[in-house]
C-alpha cells in the first residue's frame, strides 16, 4: 500500500517500462482469426464466441433523428468487471490493476481487480488465467457488497451487460506485479487525472456508496436514496422514469452490416459517408502482460472526442443534477437514466440548430465547474475514445422547470438507482463516480 501518491507513480511508472506494448492499424480484412462474411459483411471470430459486429436498423420516436442503421457491437455474453476491496486501519482501500488495453490513448490505465469477458475467463482464447477470479465466482472468496448486471455504452453495443462487483476480503492477499492497493482517497484524486482510471474501474467504484450503507466504512455520509431537501421524493422519480418508459418505442432489428446504407467498407474500414459518428477499424496487438501475447480486432474508432455532463444547482439547500431519460440504439429497456448531455459535438457540425445537443451549450459555457476531467472510454473495444466529463453549477437562477424527459435529482438519489441494473447509464455512473471526491464540497456548497 502507498503512503503518498508519489510512491504510485513511480509504481505505475515502472510497470509502464517493464511490459512491452506495441499497437498497429491492420485492414478488417487482414485481422488474424477474424473474418469478414463475403455475403452479409458481419465480422467475427473464428471460434464463435467473443464479439460480432453487425448492422443494426432504429427505429424511435424518442431522438432527433426518428429512424437510422448503423454498424454495433453484439456481445450477448455478460462479463466480469470487479473490485477487491479491504479495510485497513479503518479506510477502504480498492486492489486495481495497471491494465493495457488496445484502445486507450496510454495504453495503460487502473483497471478494476478483474476485467474479463466470458470468453476470457473461460479461456477460448488458450491464455493463462485471469488472476483473482476466484472472488467473483461461486464458492466465493470473500463478501460480496455489490453484485449487479449493468449495461454498457447503448450506442455501440446492442443489449450489452456485464456483472459489476464489489467484493471484500478480510486476510492476506498476494499481490500481483502489475496489481496495487490504494485507499479510496487516493482513487478519489487519480480521477482528477485524463485518461488514468479507466472507465470498467468507475463503473465499479460507482457502487461504493454501498459499501458504506452496507455497514462497512466507506464514504460515510447520507444513505442513498434519502429524500430530505430532495425537490422529488424517490417513488416520483420512479414513476418519471417508468412514464417515460411507456411514452417511449424503440425497435431494432439487425440487418447485414454489408446493407448498410451511408457506410461502407472502404480503405479496410468501415466508414459513414459523411465522416461522422464513428469509424470500424482492426488493429493488431503485442502484450507481455496480458493472458496472450497477441491478437487481432476490430473496434470502434469515434471521429472526435464526446462530451458528457451533469448540470447542476442548488434546490432546497441540496445539490442537484439534471437527469436525462434517454435511448441509444443498443439500450436495453427504451431508456436509461442518463446525464444532462450526452454526444459527440463535431456530430452536429454543419447540421440545423434543431440538432445541437440540448443544454450543450450550457454545459460547456458554465464557468463554475466541479468536475471537468477527460476519461477514455473501454479500450477493449473503443479506439482512442475519450469524453470530457463534466459537472457545472449554474446557479439557483437556472430554471427547474424543465422537458418532460428531464428531472432533477439529488446524486444519493441518483446513486440509490446503481443498485439496480438497467437504471443508470455507464456514463452517468462513470460521472458519479467522478463526485467522489467532490462530496464534501458539494455539502458545504462551495464552488471551483
Amino acid at each position: 500500500m502507498f503512503r503518498v501518491l508519489d510512491e504510485f507513480y513511480e509504481w505505475f511508472h515502472r510497470r509502464r517500462l517493464n511490459n512491452a506494448y506495441e499497437v498497429s492499424r491492420t485492414p478488417l480484412e487482414a485481422m488474424d482469426g477474424w473474418q469478414v462474411d463475403p455475403g452479409t459483411g458481419n465480422i467475427g471470430h473464428r471460434s464463435g464466441k467473443f464479439f460480432s459486429v453487425q448492422g443494426l436498423d432504429i427505429r424511435t420516436d424518442h431522438r432527433e433523428t426518428a429512424a437510422w442503421s448503423q454498424p454495433i457491437i453484439v456481445q450477448p455474453e455478460i462479463g466480469i468487471l470487479g473490485i477487491v476491496v479491504k479495510v485497513v486501519d479503518g479506510e477502504v482501500h480498492c486492489l486495481l490493476q495497471a491494465k493495457m488495453e488496445p484502445g486507450n490513448v496510454n495504453l495503460l490505465q487502473l483497471s478494476p481487480t478483474v476485467q474479463a469477458t466470458r470468453s476470457n475467463y473461460t479461456r477460448v482464447h488458450r491464455g493463462s488465467a485471469v488472476p483473482y477470479l476466484e472472488h467473483f465466482t461461486e464458492p466465493r472468496d470473500g463478501r460480496a457488497v455489490v453484485d449487479v448486471l449493468q449495461s454498457e455504452q447503448g450506442s455501440w453495443f446492442l443489449n450489452k451487460r456485464n456483472r459489476n462487483m464489489i467484493v471484500e476480503v478480510t486476510g492476506d492477499l498476494p499481490v500481483g506485479e502489475d496489481f496495487c492497493w490504494l485507499s479510496l482517497g487516493q482513487v478519489a484524486e487519480l480521477l482528477r487525472e485524463d485518461n488514468l482510471v479507466n472507465m470498467d474501474a468507475r463503473t465499479v467504484l460507482s457502487g461504493m456508496p454501498f459499501f458504506s450503507a452496507g455497514g462497512g466504512v466507506g464514504l460515510g455520509g447520507p444513505e442513498p436514496g434519502r429524500d430530505e431537501q430532495a425537490l422529488h421524493p424517490v417513488a416520483g422519480l420512479l414513476s418519471w422514469f417508468t412514464e417515460c418508459k411507456a411514452r417511449y418505442q424503440l425497435s431494432r432489428r439487425t440487418v447485414p452490416l454489408a446493407e448498410l446504407p451511408r457506410w461502407s467498407l472502404t480503405g479496410g474500414e468501415i466508414r459513414h459517408d459523411e465522416q461522422r459518428h464513428f469509424s470500424v477499424v482492426g488493429v493488431d496487438v503485442r502484450a507481455t502482460n496480458r493472458e496472450v501475447a497477441s491478437w487481432s480486432q476490430p473496434m470502434l474508432k469515434p471521429v472526435d472526442r464526446g462530451v458528457i455532463g451533469f448540470l447542476g444547482r442548488r434546490i432546497n439547500g441540496a445539490f442537484h443534477v439534471l437527469v436525462q431519460a434517454r435511448t441509444e440504439a443498443g439500450t436495453h429497456d427504451v431508456v436509461e437514466m442518463a446525464p444532462t448531455v450526452s454526444c459527440i459535438p463535431a456530430n452536429s457540425d454543419g447540421m440545423p440548430p434543431q440538432f445541437r445537443p440540448r443544454f450543450l451549450d450550457e454545459l460547456v459555457g458554465e464557468p463554475n465547474t466541479i468536475v471537468d476531467v477527460v476519461h477514455s472510454e473501454e479500450g477493449g473495444r473503443f479506439f482512442h475514445a475519450e469524453n470530457r466529463y463534466l459537472v457545472v453549477d449554474v446557479g439557483e437562477d437556472f430554471d427547474l422547470d424543465v422537458p418532460a424527459d428531464y428531472c432533477w435529482m439529488t446524486p444519493e438519489q441518483l446513486t440509490g438507482f446503481v443498485r439496480y441494473g438497467n437504471y443508470v447509464n455507464v456514463a452517468a455512473r462513470c460521472l458519479l463516480t467522478c463526485l467522489l471526491g467532490e462530496s464534501t464540497r458539494l455539502v458545504a456548497g462551495a464552488r471551483r
